[in-house]
């Protein structure tokens, strides 16, 4: 028998160890079977090279939970270990002391173990002691056997496995004792190891009889050692995207489409996206994508190796050239992620513009669940914004789907204004702003719909990249005003008699708002008063109450204008020859005609509505 110290210069490893990694504690299971699948994997290459001649046999690692005895075993039949490689890759860790660790690493803690030979020492995280017991597969190598309770002092002895592989031990603590529940591993390595490479097995299948569930005899394996994106995209029908997307998210509607990534230069990656319907454009899930080393799971947290627009996505990718086990921090300022950032950014960008030129109304058949995504990251990715600008759709409200350029050009002859710009027309709620939408098709403009949450920042990138244009909410505005085609003949009206129009308002509007009240020509045929809203200042609001950073928008009251159209009959009727300045607020028409505004625009409420409704009643009479 041997004794020893494990080569650390304090006796702290341990305490910092579980200090360390507290908070993610189940992860040991992780790390133990990625060992093992590692010892298997190595033992294959040895054989495939011919330095490894004997019978390869069941390469499973097999998971045992006793409950009772508060013990998992992890065995694999990989290459072993001598008592001389115990004794280099366990007790020799590879740092000088835990103080060192301690300050050199103190803002990595993510992940931190599987670094500097700590994938083992995660197992006294929950173990008051550990035993490993192997047997290389080397020629006439003997059988060693490896115990630890949870200090430096370690003892080696022989051991009477005659198996080829490794075994280990965890005595679980009883701090640690929801380990020894087989359910409980079952589910840790659904999560960690659903998709390793080599089988996985925990017991034995069960089958409900006579009352209760029974062992069978048939391996339980939990893992799918060929998921699809270890498959080449040639083999693969749509039908198996649909099945694995169904595997990954048991409860979620069918995807719109997939991407499968494949690349070995500069970098290793594989993996598949998938673009998910957005039922509720307010209710988007991120952190959908599952990020996996070699087959092992490490992380759904993957916002600073994919740009932030693209966790809007589902799926897997998979590369060993991730530093996974390092900071976030320094996750950003690494070449190998920002490379691998840049080149998912590039194919999503390619297979969506694949789509559109290829398979055009299937693209815009699905354009309203793909519009959020594309805005997002149109207005977030430089990059992604160049190449989207050529594929991505304009809807208006009569339903039909342009490209940005077809667009530009079929507006341009009707709706260019008298600077030479192209007035782009949108509403919000094709509904609620119906008698604008309408005011503008009788011109013979046509009008966009703009209902995504981010429209207000994405109008202001779009003025920014379409040259020569500028866009219009179509209820912010006289319709002539909006295209201006011409310099409109003013109304001419004294300093005094604006003031008495403006009190005149102030007096019969809601009082909780601010109002700027001027008097126009706007045309016999529009209508007597219109409200509405700045498109600059209403934008703006907009912006800050998605979290724009342009608070102070967001605090200044609501502001609208009120236009009195003087050439408007009913108001002629109601300024008779005394002018619009000498009228009082009793005056129960003008009452009714800006009620009439308030309403169109939803804010005629409570007692105002109820006594429209009674002056509307007595007014047929």
């Amino acid at each position: 028998m041997a004794k020893g110290t494990i080569g650390v210069t304090t006796e702290n490893i341990f305490p910092v160890i579980k200090k360390f990694l507290y908070s993610d504690h189940d992860i040991f299971i992780r790390e133990l079977v990625a060992n093992a699948v590692d010892a298997t994997q190595k033992l294959k290459a040895l054989e495939g090279t011919g330095d490894f001649k004997g019978e390869l046999g069941s390469l499973n690692i097999d998971i045992d939970v006793d409950k009772k005895a508060r013990t998992i075993k992890i065995t694999d039949r990989g290459i072993g270990m001598t008592e001389e490689e115990v004794d280099k890759y366990i007790n020799q860790i590879a740092f000088s002391s835990a103080g060192e660790f301690l300050e050199k690493y103190k803002d990595k803690i993510d992940g931190i173990i599987g670094h500097f030979g700590l994938g083992f020492y995660s197992a006294f995280m929950v173990s008051e002691k550990v035993t490993i017991e192997s047997l290389s597969y080397k020629e006439g190598a003997e059988a060693v056997k490896w115990e630890c309770k949870g200090d430096p002092e370690y003892t080696m002895t022989d051991s009477k496995k005659a198996e080829r592989g490794t075994t280990i031990t965890l005595h679980l603590d009883k701090d640690s004792e929801e380990f020894a529940e087989e359910a409980k591993i079952g589910a840790l390595l659904n999560k960690y190891c659903k998709f390793m490479p080599v089988p996985v097995v925990l017991g034995k299948q069960k089958e409900w009889k006579d009352g209760k569930y029974i062992d069978t005899d048939k391996d339980n394996v939990i893992n799918d050692t060929e998921p699809l994106w270890t498959r080449k995209p040639s083999e693969l029908k749509d039908e198996d995207y649909k099945t694995f997307y169904t595997k990954l998210y048991p409860m979620q509607d069918e995807p719109l489409f997939h991407i499968h990534l494949n690349v070995d230069y500069p970098f290793n990656l594989t993996g598949i996206l998938y673009f998910p319907k957005i039922k509720n454009q307010m209710e988007v899930s991120k952190n959908k994508i599952q990020l996996f080393c070699n087959q092992m799971f490490v992380t759904d947290s993957v916002e600073n190796i994919v740009p932030e627009f693209l966790t809007l996505l589902h799926g897997v990718i998979d590369s060993p050239d991730i530093p996974l086990n390092v900071s976030r921090s320094y996750l950003q300022e690494d070449a190998n992620v920002k490379k691998i950032s840049t080149y998912i950014t590039k194919k999503v960008a390619d297979r969506l513009d694949e789509i559109a030129k290829n398979s055009k109304e299937e693209f815009e058949s699905k354009w309203d669940n793909l519009k959020l995504f594309i805005e997002y990251g149109m207005i977030t990715d430089e990059k992604f914004c160049e190449k989207a600008l050529k594929f991505a759709l304009l809807k208006n409200t009569d339903g039909k789907y342009f490209k940005y350029e077809d667009y530009g050009k079929a507006i341009a002859a009707e709706q260019t204004d008298k600077d030479k710009k192209v007035v782009y027309l949108y509403c919000t709620n094709a509904v609620e702003q119906y008698q604008y939408v309408e005011a503008a098709k009788n011109k013979g403009y046509d009008v966009l719909v703009f209902d995504s949450p981010l429209d207000a920042h994405f109008v202001n990138l779009l003025e920014s990249k379409i040259k020569d244009s500028v866009f219009k909410r179509v209820d912010s505005d006289a319709i002539d005003r909006l295209v201006e085609k011409s310099e409109a003949s003013k109304y001419e009206i004294s300093e005094d008699d604006q003031k008495k129009v403006t009190a005149l308002f102030e007096e019969i509007l809601p009082k909780e708002n601010k109002y700027d009240v001027k008097v126009e020509n706007l045309g016999s045929d529009a209508a007597p008063i219109l409200i509405t809203q700045s498109e600059f200042m209403r934008r703006y609001r907009e912006m800050a109450a998605l979290g724009g950073g342009m608070n102070f928008y967001g605090e200044i009251p609501e502001s609208y204008n009120i236009t009195i159209n003087a050439e408007n009959p009913v108001i002629k009727k109601i300024a008779g020859d005394a002018g619009i300045a000498s009228v009082t607020a009793d005056n129960e028409l003008l009452k009714q005609v800006t009620d009439l505004a308030l309403l169109a625009n939803g804010m005629l409420k409570g007692k105002a509505l109820s006594d429209f409704i009674k002056r509307s009643e007595e007014l047929i009479k």
